[in-house]
């Protein structure tokens, strides 16, 4: 038996509201055939969701965030330009950007509180976590 993972799924308060928040401001396109409880988004390598929360989990009683623990990155052609577009939507940015080993590296805060990693590659030794 093999693994070929991962696939990553963030569970989240409100399913619209998330999903939609990813469609305006990453650009990120919903699979038609999401599973019942999630949206699946066309992303490669690895699958991307978000999700209900499961059975037993309380999102509001997480401690200090939801995804704590959880670094969830993403690459983008322009990581500046696309904070500088989420700052202007209102989007939290909780720290400014930086240079770093996978290019120009910014976070913003999702609906939920998850803090996403986007990187762009540019000037960099490698151009993935």
């Amino acid at each position: 038996m093999t693994v070929t993972g991962p696939d990553l799924a963030l569970q989240v308060r409100d399913l619209e509201r998330s999903a939609s928040s990813y469609e305006t401001h990453l650009g990120l396109r919903r699979v038609p055939t999401s599973p019942p409880g999630a949206v699946l988004f066309a992303t490669e390598p690895v699958a991307f969701a978000v999700r209900e929360p499961l059975p037993g989990v309380d999102l509001d009683a997480a401690s200090p965030r939801p995804g704590t623990g959880v670094a969830l990155w993403q690459h983008a052609d322009d990581a500046e330009a696309l904070r500088d577009a989420l700052s202007a939507a209102d989007v939290p940015i909780p720290a400014a950007p930086v240079d770093g080993p996978f290019g120009r590296t910014s976070s913003f805060s999702d609906p939920d509180g998850n803090v996403i990693t986007i990187h762009d590659g540019r000037h960099a030794t490698s151009s993935r976590p």
